[in-house]
């Protein structure tokens, strides 16, 4: 199968994809491309990275032109010299390989979830923001990386274990403070086309249990709190694998609420859901708190809750002590950051 952005090019574009990426392979110091403008020879090299996230040892390039040449001379900005490249190579491809071993037998969905979860409890968020955590050496090689790093090595593990998988850019907002292009995934799950953000579950998951707040969501959903993509990607329609409703913790009515959390209360655990019962508005959320302390009280125990607003989805946990705040609000996108 083609890979997803090279497939979407004409055939002027696959020339200079093709010459980079045999130029890059073969670690060469430079290399003819065809002639095309900077700006588009930046557009073709960011998708060939995205398309192949095993090319992770070179971080841009430079060009020049030649009067009358149909080509221009390209010349890589590799990270590491090419010794230590070939090393770091062995070493990507043994990690991934071993880490998939475990899951090669699952299911479909559970492949995904195996990835997502290995990005939760593995990664941390790399707030120094170093050259290889925008690449799969941050979280593979270091446990350590940003947005871009993550969805690269989200794919490089989907494409290992069979299952469908991009990576897929959007771009800044300075309107909304949105300062920095965002990366996430989208996968095919069963037929259907899902958003997958492991970068935004990871920042909801570093101080609790793994979270799914981003695992498989429809275009309706994810640009509640997502600016649009930067090139086209395919529609994402469908709702039937999204996590909390196929393990039915996806609420319509308070008493089902009021159920769930006075069984969390009983055994001392968190009660994490998604609510799909109308808006999630003040009113609800203080609905969803007086339910949360009633159950509580015939406990003895405190309950203290965060909301996921834009995603619709709450955590609660019982405290035998009362919380400084009964209810926080989440951020799930403090690991914006520059691509």
């Amino acid at each position: 199968m083609e890979p997803y952005y090279y497939s979407h090019m004409n055939k002027q574009q696959q020339a200079v994809y093709h010459a980079m990426k045999t130029g890059i392979q073969s670690l060469a110091p430079s290399f003819p491309c065809p002639r095309m403008e900077g700006k588009e020879l930046t557009d073709v090299f960011l998708k060939l990275r995205l398309d192949c996230p095993e090319i992770f040892f070179v971080s841009g390039f430079h060009f020049r032109y030649y009067p009358d040449s149909a080509n221009v001379e390209l010349s890589p900005e590799y990270l590491f010299d090419k010794n230590k490249i070939k090393d770091h190579q062995k070493a990507m491809k043994a990690r991934v390989e071993k880490l998939v071993r475990p899951a090669v037998a699952m299911a479909e969905l559970e492949k995904e979830q195996y990835v997502h979860d290995f990005i939760c409890q593995n990664v941390r968020y790399d707030k120094l923001k170093k050259s290889y955590s925008h690449e799969i050496l941050g979280p593979l090689g270091q446990g350590v990386g940003v947005c871009e790093g993550i969805a690269k090595t989200v794919k490089i593990l989907c494409d290992q274990l069979g299952i469908w998988c991009i990576v897929v850019i959007s771009e800044a907002n300075p309107e909304k403070n949105i300062k920095y292009r965002h990366a996430w995934n989208i996968v095919k799950i069963g037929g259907a086309y899902y958003h997958l953000d492991a970068t935004f579950d990871n920042t909801l998951s570093h101080m609790g249990p793994v979270r799914y707040d981003y695992f498989n969501l429809d275009d309706g959903k994810v640009f509640r709190d997502h600016e649009p993509v930067i090139w086209k990607v395919p529609a994402c329609t469908a709702s039937d694998w999204f996590y909390y409703r196929v393990k039915k913790l996806s609420f319509t009515k308070i008493e089902e609420v009021e159920k769930r959390a006075l069984q969390a209360a009983k055994k001392g655990k968190e009660l994490i859901f998604h609510w799909r019962g109308g808006a999630l508005n003040r009113e609800t959320a203080a609905q969803m708190l007086k339910a949360f302390k009633e159950a509580g009280e015939k406990k003895g125990k405190y309950p203290r809750a965060a909301i996921n607003w834009p995603q619709a989805v709450l955590l609660v946990e019982y405290l035998s002590e009362l919380p400084a705040e009964e209810l926080v609000t989440e951020e799930a996108n403090e690991g914006e950051q520059q691509m």
